[in-house]
């Protein structure tokens, strides 16, 4: 799914979880030999370092592999991706972008709201990648030229949403990949909701 990183901060209001206080080397050759490895094989996908906009490629008649290709060799941009196609079905990981159509920068409201509906459990997993791989991590609304919502408010259903897995269990892609990420960069494990114990400030809550 596409995600503006030209603009990862939103001024004051930056929703950066948890800065890592004892910085962690991450470079996207980890990441790309990691998640290869898990999954080059097994699900025929590679992950891919994009010169454009992030998109999600089956395989076809040139490329005999499935693509995540991310963006400009950004590593949150590749661990958004990579949340995305651990959330696609086998269905939708057979049609680009999972078959669904990107309304972009510029929503209203009403689309605002519908987007952020279906990027809660993607950026729900991504934070949870973030945790497993001690990254910094950015929730992203991704409309900074269209009608501006509360993030405040996303932040607290995509945290739910963290919590509700943390209890429910991630499906086998994703507790792999937690797993193995958590092993390369010496992370506690296994997660816990403690790791994601961010508190929104009350003045804040429903504020454009």
């Amino acid at each position: 799914m596409r995600r503006n990183y030209r603009h990862q901060h939103f001024g004051s209001l930056a929703l950066l979880i948890h800065p890592m206080t004892n910085p962690i080397s991450h470079h996207i050759s980890d990441l790309t030999q990691i998640f290869d490895g898990l999954f080059c094989e097994a699900y025929n996908t590679r992950l891919i370092k994009g010169e454009h906009e992030p998109i999600y490629l089956p395989e076809n008649a040139d490329t005999p592999y499935n693509q995540v290709v991310f963006a400009h060799g950004f590593y949150a941009s590749a661990l958004h991706e990579i949340a995305h196609w651990l959330v696609a079905g086998e269905r939708r990981r057979e049609l680009e972008d999972y078959g669904y159509w990107y309304c972009p920068d510029g929503r209203s409201a009403e689309q605002q709201h519908e987007f952020e509906k279906v990027e809660i459990k993607p950026q729900a997993i991504e934070w949870a990648l973030s945790a497993a791989a001690g990254f910094d991590f950015n929730v992203s609304v991704d409309n900074l030229n269209g009608e501006q919502t509360c993030r405040f408010s996303f932040q607290k259903r995509v945290q739910a949403q963290v919590f509700e897995l943390l209890e429910k269990g991630f499906n086998i892609r994703t507790e792999e990949l937690l797993k193995a990420l958590s092993d390369f960069y010496k992370t506690p494990w296994p997660l816990t909701a403690a790791q994601f114990d961010w508190q929104c400030p009350e003045e804040f809550l429903d504020a454009v």
